[in-house]
């Protein structure tokens, strides 16, 4: 029998179902909301003088130490969440989750400095729309998306490599290839990840595992996913300043 409709041999088909569109709230509720408190520090951020002085050189007009601090930050702490997933109490990583959200929030208060409100807000609803179609698509689909997931894995490490050759190239053209493949890549990553996550938590209910801590990671995950598609859309629909 597949797992997804009901790994258990003393469990009903519906309250199988029922634990797992619970698990999966509890996932997207805690995305949301490390989504908000990300947008709102970004703005606080952005209109704060004494922050912008602090985030750049005056003199070189690049980032500062503080700058590079706060931009780098978020990557060490997804590395330390996911290198002490074991070790990590569920109430630990819920607070090292919040404290990302917080410092991604930081780090993203420069698009509100290089684009105009309004599109950013139509940015915003173009990326939900299609994370959320994605999403239904990812949860509702009985095809197993895993060799597609490799796929668009794949697609993540050419677009790593290709940023860092262009990071020195500065080519407009190879800009706009990887912005295009990027909306691609973590659109598809969007539908890949929910089914993930939704098999992790039917796995964990039948195991007993913690379902708090894999709920926060996989938050985490669907998080990066549409911060990503959202800043790669930006660069198509953002008028800047």
């Amino acid at each position: 029998m597949n797992s997804l409709q009901n790994p258990f041999g003393n469990t009903t088909e519906i309250q199988t179902n029922a634990l797992v569109r619970t698990f999966m709230a509890n996932v997207f509720s805690r995305m949301f909301m490390a989504l908000a408190i990300t947008a709102l520090i970004a703005w606080l951020a952005s209109g704060s003088d004494a922050f912008v002085r602090m985030m750049f050189n005056s003199q070189s007009g690049g980032l500062s130490i503080a700058g590079w601090v706060i931009m780098l930050s978020p990557l060490g702490l997804v590395l330390w969440m996911s290198a002490g997933f074991n070790k990590m109490s569920a109430a630990t990583m819920a607070v090292v989750f919040a404290v990302y959200s917080v410092l991604m929030g930081l780090s993203l208060s420069f698009i509100f400095l290089a684009y105009t409100g309004s599109s950013i807000a139509k940015t915003f609803v173009i990326a939900s729309a299609m994370f959320g179609l994605m999403a239904v698509l990812g949860y509702t689909t009985k095809t197993d998306l895993t060799k597609f997931g490799s796929l668009m894995f794949m697609g993540l490490i050419g677009l790593i490599i290709a940023s860092v050759v262009n990071y020195f190239m500065k080519s407009s053209t190879m800009e706009y290839i990887i912005s295009f493949v990027g909306v691609l890549v973590f659109t598809g990553l969007t539908a890949y990840d929910v089914q993930k996550i939704k098999r992790l938590g039917v796995n964990a209910i039948e195991q007993g595992d913690s379902m708090t801590k894999i709920a926060i990671m996989g938050a985490l995950t669907l998080y990066l996913d549409f911060i990503n598609l959202f800043l790669f859309l930006l660069r198509f629909f953002g008028n800047r300043r």
